[in-house]
């Protein structure tokens, strides 16, 4: 007896199967197991087991088509990139807790009160050089902004600069955290739409799913599918470096608010970032009847003129779009869900606009490290929030 976690699944075991000369069959539920032949049922089972005294062997389709390296492995392997990509080469702009940016010149030992050490050196504006010891290094990040730029504006020792821009950063955050209190006060006392559970389509979408979940994608989405059922509006923020999986927690999302007949509005930042999702969306919901679009400069005006009225009519369930989406001219239908990519790259006069949106519907909001260390110190217990911190399989 083979497991097999769908029907789609069993069903294209058991022909492939057949194929390969193994009498197979799936299953319904009232079947009964077949003896002496291959039976695939439905069912879930980490590993499969042996009973020689029932002839009996089960399989589960884990077994078949996943294959996973050890847990403890993989941890190891994966803490070894991180600590390499810490290490800084001569040239990277690091950042210093007290005195900002600089460039690390390599090392150099100095020799003070006849003790011999070796320090960092750091190329500040000018000819400013701050050297600091290796037993210090803590107090040095890599700078993880654009530094692609030629003209790299380094901080000046001694100067005010620095200080200037953590106090602006720390009241940004301050206004930001009290403009939301108060959305968040609205919310809380609006009644919002309670979306069914999961429906058998729901897990067929989830099991083309073509990696193996981290434990951190796989409860973050149930923490938002928990979220989507309450009466509650949603407002979760979902964080997660780069690569970790927020996409796909904001595709189940989507496809369980489309099976409840609402609308999805994914706002990304920039143009070729709407793109990509809108080619991921596409190719993950190919063979599921669910119509997503793109809005965005990529479309001509009599193109937009045409989505725009099938979005308000209700033709088009899944929207994804830039700042446009945000523009008065665009109206929906029934919106159920709202997807945020990098709210915070999203400008104030924008943020209104999200605002109006967002007064009674679902809303995620997803952001990448390291932004979220001061959203999430900034807005304790006003937000929830989902953490992705586990990187997939051989992510580098």
């Amino acid at each position: 007896v083979i497991l097999a976690s769908s029907r789609g699944r069993g069903e294209n075991l058991a022909g492939v199967l057949n194929e390969r000369g193994i009498d197979s069959k799936f299953l319904s539920d009232r079947e009964e197991i077949r003896e002496g032949k291959t039976s695939i049922v439905r069912g879930n089972l980490n590993k499969g087991f042996e009973y020689p005294e029932i002839k009996l062997v089960l399989i589960s389709d884990r077994e078949i088509f996943e294959t996973k390296k050890s847990r403890r492995h993989r941890r190891i392997e994966n803490a070894n990139r991180i600590k390499s990509y810490n290490d800084i080469n001569p040239g990277d702009y690091v950042v210093h807790a007290a005195h900002g940016i600089g460039q690390y010149m390599g090392t150099q030992k100095i020799t003070v009160n006849k003790i011999a050490k070796d320090y960092l050196k750091i190329q500040y504006r000018g000819t400013d050089i701050l050297y600091v010891p290796i037993d210090q290094m803590n107090m040095l990040y890599k700078y993880v902004g654009n530094d692609s730029e030629k003209q790299m504006r380094l901080s000046k020792l001694g100067g005010s600069d620095w200080n200037k821009t953590k106090q602006k950063v720390k009241k940004a955050t301050a206004d930001l955290a009290q403009g939301l209190i108060k959305l968040y006060a609205q919310r809380a006392n609006t009644k919002g739409y309670s979306f069914s559970a999961d429906t058998p389509w729901q897990r067929e979408f989830e099991d083309t799913f073509p990696y193996q979940e981290t434990e951190d994608q796989l409860r973050s989405v149930e923490e938002v599918k928990r979220d989507m059922e309450s009466e509650k509006p949603m407002d979760r923020l979902l964080c997660g470096d780069v690569g970790f999986g927020k996409t796909e927690v904001a595709l189940r999302a989507a496809f369980k608010a489309v099976c409840d007949s609402k609308q999805v509005a994914y706002l990304c930042p920039t143009t070729i970032l709407a793109m990509q999702h809108y080619e991921t969306f596409l190719k993950r919901m190919e063979n599921f009847p669910i119509r997503v679009e793109m809005l965005s400069r990529f479309r001509t005006p009599a193109q937009q003129k045409k989505i725009l009225k099938k979005l308000k009519s209700g033709e088009i369930d899944i929207i994804i779009g830039t700042h446009r989406l945000l523009s008065k001219d665009v109206e929906f239908h029934d919106l159920g869900l709202l997807v945020v990519d990098e709210e915070q790259r999203f400008g104030v006069a924008n943020k209104e606009r999200i605002k109006e949106l967002r007064q009674n519907v679902d809303v995620l909001t997803m952001t990448a490290t390291p932004i979220p260390r001061t959203l999430h110190m900034a807005m304790t217990n006003v937000r929830d929030m989902s953490v992705l911190t586990e990187p997939p399989q051989n992510r580098y």
